[in-house]
């Protein structure tokens, strides 16, 4: 009797609360278990399967940074990770061995140097292609210590590769071939500054059980040697990006109306009318981005679109050389029935041809209309009247007021996300006006918070790229004008000759030529 039972009682709430407010038990001395400079890794005592789930609970970044403090961190967080981003310096050859014995089942593999390293070389390469034979992904940059042997190698023993991305490599066409020759189920390729694609470099060969679904080219100074890729029949998608050359000849070699290709990307290329016409006979084709190539003119862009009767997404950079205006665009409104985003950048589209596309495209759902001083309100106001079907639409730099973005949120049902920039006649009022209106995304200038997903598809960068570079006019004299209205041969001479790739030079040099640009005609 008033003894307290022997069995213990469970714990109360506030037993349970006290276990918190106790004072925390005094961590370890450094200086008493002899690591009197307090640098001692008590990590190192730990299983490998022990730290290996700690990093389980730890986020993707948090992974990444922590990789960054020992090279066990690095080992032991790739335990049973597909994917793995080296910093590709020489000095970790020697740990490459005990890294991939952690990384056994890598598939998707990137290798980064910068340029002031030295990279790992053939023999860090054809280690690596050993240990992961199942390699699906591999992205090489800055590893300009390859070369085609180290390349063909590879290609032996990773025969099941479907993605190869390189960029500022030295290796040259051998070891493409080599990677084309072995690897029978390689889908995509992306090549990117190689120093090896040159003058004299020989020509990529295909084979005929070649699965390739998509190529890239950028900044190659011999692209055309990839002339046989391009041909061939299941190629899906064709981007081409600040290539030397003329590429008119290449584009014709899909010419036969057999091709496969969905997807057609050409910026800053010297393309001509004559490659437009070649395209036209892509009879599948669903996407085409013209961008800065200012031998095209309406006539190219009519033979396109009259053609190819699929196409559903369409942008146009004209670079304000007026070569791309209402005819083009009247043929687009009469063809592309099924077109569903338009992106026209410097294209100096006027009332007419915007109504033409207002009132048969009826399935537009996505619109962007930037750097033109065409567009007022008069223009906005017939797309808001009738175009039905648009979701996002985005303007930049034109002479729009309150009253047109009134009109366009007013006016398009659908509407769900708006972005207005650099429209110097829309005030802060109109912003208000448009915050009230809860279904709708606002993005304009001021905000804190730039809406970058005006347009699906990864599309955003177009949109941003609002011509900031004065292109070269010509003027019908042998010379060429400049927008501001002076005259620069060495602008022509360089796009002629395929450098179009915007020099800071030259940006810098005639931009303030351009201010007055967005308020007047060019």
């Amino acid at each position: 009797m008033g003894q307290a039972p022997s069995s213990p009682a469970e714990p109360s709430v506030r037993d349970h609360t006290s276990l918190f407010l106790r004072s925390p038990p005094e961590f370890l001395d450094c200086e008493s278990i002899g690591f009197e400079d307090g640098d001692h890794d008590f990590t190192a005592d730990l299983p490998d399967d022990c730290l290996a789930h700690i990093f389980q609970f730890l986020s993707a970044g948090d992974r990444k940074r922590s990789s960054l403090v020992c090279k066990r961190w690095l080992f032991v967080d790739g335990q049973n990770r597909h994917r793995l981003s080296l910093d590709a310096k020489a000095e970790i050859l020697p740990f490459l061995p005990c890294m991939f014995d952690r990384f056994d089942s890598v598939t998707k593999l990137a290798l980064r140097c910068d340029r002031r390293s030295f990279s790992l070389s053939d023999e860090a390469l054809v280690m690596i292609s050993v240990r992961c034979s199942n390699l699906t992904r591999v992205k090489l940059r800055g590893c300009r210590e390859i070369t085609d042997l180290g390349m063909d190698s590879f290609a032996r023993n990773c025969k099941n590769l479907r993605k190869l991305s390189c960029g500022s490599c030295n290796f040259g066409a051998k070891g493409l071939n080599a990677m084309l020759e072995h690897c029978k189920v390689l889908e995509e390729l992306s090549v990117k500054r190689i120093r090896g694609i040159h003058e004299l470099a020989e020509p990529i060969k295909l084979s005929l059980s070649s699965s390739l679904r998509s190529i890239c080219l950028k900044e190659l100074v011999n692209g055309q040697v990839f002339e046989s890729l391009v041909a061939t029949r299941t190629l899906k998608k064709l981007r081409i990006f600040r290539c030397l050359g003329n590429w008119d000849s290449v584009l014709e070699m899909n010419g036969d109306g057999n091709s496969s290709l969905t997807e057609i990307h050409l910026e800053r290329l010297q393309v001509s009318d004559v490659g437009l016409s070649a395209i036209s006979k892509c009879s599948n084709l669903e996407t085409l981005h013209i961008v800065k190539t200012p031998e095209c003119s309406d006539l190219g862009l009519a033979s396109v679109v009259e053609r190819c009767k699929l196409l559903r997404k369409l942008h146009i950079d004209g670079w304000r050389t007026n070569r791309i205006g209402d005819g083009g665009l009247m043929a687009v409104a009469k063809h592309c029935l099924n077109l569903q985003e338009l992106v026209l950048i410097g294209v100096n589209a006027t009332h007419t041809s915007l109504s033409a596309i207002a009132s048969n495209c009826k399935k537009l759902e996505r619109l962007a209309l930037c750097g033109s001083g065409m567009i007022g309100d008069t223009e906005i106001g017939c797309i808001a009247e009738k175009c039905v079907a648009l979701r996002k639409f985005c303007i930049k730099g034109c002479l729009i007021s309150d009253v047109g973005i009134k009109a366009l949120a007013l006016g398009c049902p659908k509407l769900v996300k708006l972005k207005v920039k650099k429209c110097k006649l829309v005030t802060s009022e109109v912003r208000e006006w448009l915050r009230e209106r809860s279904i709708l995304v606002v993005s304009m200038d001021g905000d804190e918070t730039n809406d970058t997903g005006m347009m699906d598809g990864g599309d955003q960068g177009v949109l941003e790229t609002v011509v900031e570079d004065p292109p070269p006019v010509a003027d019908g004299s042998g010379g060429v004008e400049v927008a501001g209205g002076s005259r620069l041969g060495l602008a022509m001479l360089k796009t002629k000759l395929g450098l179009l790739a915007g020099r800071n030079l030259v940006a810098s040099t005639f931009r303030r030529w351009s201010q007055g640009e967005a308020t007047s005609s060019i």
